[in-house]
């Protein structure tokens, strides 16, 4: 999935998976931290999850909940009582929840949004309730209205937002095929269409937003910029999501109800936006946005990846040092879910890192795969010095891989390798005895203790403790010593050849003993009947059950038949 997405940043919506249904190839992603909001209550429904690369970024803190009554695993503070310094902030107050019919415990339990906090923003990912029937507008419509207050109030601390997901509101006639049907059936006019609760609440948040009337107390002023849009600013047919039960896609009937978000201090970070219509594999499809490698913050240029990470990690663009788990995993990482903590996934043994910093010697490990239904994608430009990064905050899709993503420069392949004793790096490589392939178990051993001829002509046969091993042939201890009769046993063994050993093994037998390892037992015969008998495996529950064979004579004559035996 990430191969394919070709991201350093992932957000899923609508997971639809449950604590116990998780597993190794949802939480333990080599080189991958993940970060998950579950419903409490309702079984196979809503949920977020993002997934970020270690090697390219790393947050500072994490959330669950857009009202800060949730807490942290194995914990009973709740976020809004955490100490100041461990707060993302921007809560809403209780006068501001109270404008709305529904509580904050009810609204942060359906699991709709994780919030990251990098140094350069927060990343917020949610999944908002659709408009399926009217008994879920109240619900519908104070999450909007929460999730709008959180963000005005991050906002007014004077931090950057990024926000993504599936946000189930269409924008404007241009965002949904069907919005001119729609609006004749419902006798709707193109104000009215623009005025409806939800998509006035979202209009209000944006710039360019279409509002009509005045604004609401509270939301005089608009805080985020559409990135996708306003890198497409007519295009038409954009839609994120198409109905399935009609099939719709092949005919491009959707909608565009996934964004990717960010204040208007940081419309000018990103290079590209866009969506990515070609992934197949769900009823939506992702969005992107990518950050350029340098940006601007306060009037001054930064390296993005300076601004991805913890402070220190990265000066410059240039790791300083590696990604610790002890250090920079954060207590709501999956990873420290009591199933997964303390363990990693069996490809984490085989995989290789690669140098990350030339000068420290610093190595980091790179990541691979998963799946769920579809997220947000911010990318991180190419690095002048090190690499490419891609920060996706999009909504991706197992299926043909893009090809935006762009080759890591100036990396070096150094391996990680556990070094070796001086002795064995000493060690010639034909010393080490014993069998080296499969092959060398059907071939006769030709390499038996030679036997050397004294200049008399009587026979000495050396063992392993008399001898010395040189290029793999056992050579007399007073040949390699130099003793004083070195010249007539070095003349000796160059006329007289070494003299195989008897014992050699039959290929034919050895590959009949090979192969009854892997085939069933015959059946013993009868000694009365002189017939095979029947093998029975043990049916009765236990450690042997299906595994011991029992067999049993099947009686086709009489006993009188049988032959005596003398």
């Amino acid at each position: 999935m990430f191969d394919i997405l070709e991201a350093d940043v992932v957000v899923f919506q609508e997971i639809k998976i449950q604590r116990k249904d998780l597993s190794d190839d949802m939480v333990l992603v080599p080189g991958w931290d993940c970060y998950f909001s579950l419903p409490r209550h309702k079984k196979g429904y809503s949920g977020v999850v993002i997934y970020t690369r270690q090697s390219v970024c790393a947050p500072i803190r994490a959330e669950e909940g857009i009202t800060g009554v949730c807490s942290l695993p194995n914990s009973s503070t709740s976020f809004l009582d955490l100490p100041a310094e461990q707060q993302i902030g921007g809560y809403p107050t209780p006068a501001q929840l109270s404008a709305y019919a529904v509580d904050a415990a009810t609204l942060d339990s359906e699991g709709r949004c994780v919030i990251l906090e990098f140094p350069a923003f927060v990343l917020v990912g949610v999944y908002s309730p659709a408009n399926r029937d009217e008994t879920r507008d109240d619900f519908r419509l104070a999450f909007l209205g929460v999730l709008d207050t959180r963000i005005r109030n991050l906002d007014a601390m004077g931090k950057r937002v990024f926000l993504t997901g599936d946000l189930n509101v269409s924008r404007e006639e241009l965002d949904a095929s069907n919005a001119e049907a729609s609006m004749r059936k419902q006798g709707l006019t193109r104000l009215d269409f623009i005025s409806t609760p939800a998509r006035r609440l979202f209009n209000q948040l944006l710039y360019e937003g279409k509002v009509s009337g005045e604004r609401d107390e509270g939301r005089e002023r608009p805080v985020m910029w559409d990135i996708c849009r306003a890198f497409h600013p007519d295009r038409k047919g954009m839609f994120t999501c198409w109905e399935q039960k009609v099939n719709a896609r092949p005919a491009n009937c959707g909608a565009r109800i996934d964004y990717v978000l960010c204040n208007v201090a940081m419309k000018d970070w990103f290079s590209d936006s866009n969506i990515q219509e070609g992934l197949m594999g769900s009823d939506h499809c992702p969005v992107y946005a990518t950050l350029k490698d340098k940006i601007g913050v306060d009037g001054q240029q930064y390296d993005t990846l300076d601004l991805m990470n913890p402070p220190g990690m990265f000066v410059n663009g240039r790791r300083q040092r590696v990604y610790s788990t002890s250090l920079d995993l954060l207590p709501s990482s999956g990873r420290l879910i009591p199933e997964f903590s303390g363990r990693r996934n069996i490809r984490d043994m085989f995989s290789r890192s690669s140098s990350l910093l030339h000068s420290a010697g610093c190595s980091v490990p790179e990541a691979e795969s998963v799946g769920f239904n579809y997220p947000a994608t911010m990318e991180v430009g190419k690095g002048a010095a090190q690499m490419t990064s891609t920060i996706e905050i999009t909504n991706p899709s197992p299926s043909t891989p893009s090809k935006k993503r762009r080759t890591r420069e100036g990396a070096t392949g150094t391996n990680l390798k556990r070094s070796k004793p001086s002795s064995a790096l000493m060690a010639p490589e034909s010393a080490v005895k014993g069998q080296r392939s499969l092959k060398g178990f059907f071939k006769a051993n030709v390499n038996e203790t030679p036997i050397y001829t004294k200049p008399g002509g009587e026979e000495i046969d050396k063992s392993p403790h008399d001898s010395t091993h040189t290029n793999g042939v056992n050579m007399p201890s007073h040949v390699l010593n130099g003793g004083n009769d070195s010249g007539a046993s070095s003349s000796a063994l160059e006329s007289s050849p070494a003299k195989i050993s008897d014992v050699v093994h039959d290929p034919v037998e050895s590959m009949i003993s090979w192969s009854k390892l892997f085939t069933k037992p015959i059946a013993p015969r009868c000694e009365g009947h002189d017939e095979p008998c029947i093998s029975l495996l043990t049916k009765k529950p236990g450690m042997n059950l299906g595994r011991a064979s029992i067999y049993v004579l099947e009686l086709r004559r009489p006993f009188k038949d049988m032959p005596q035996q003398v």
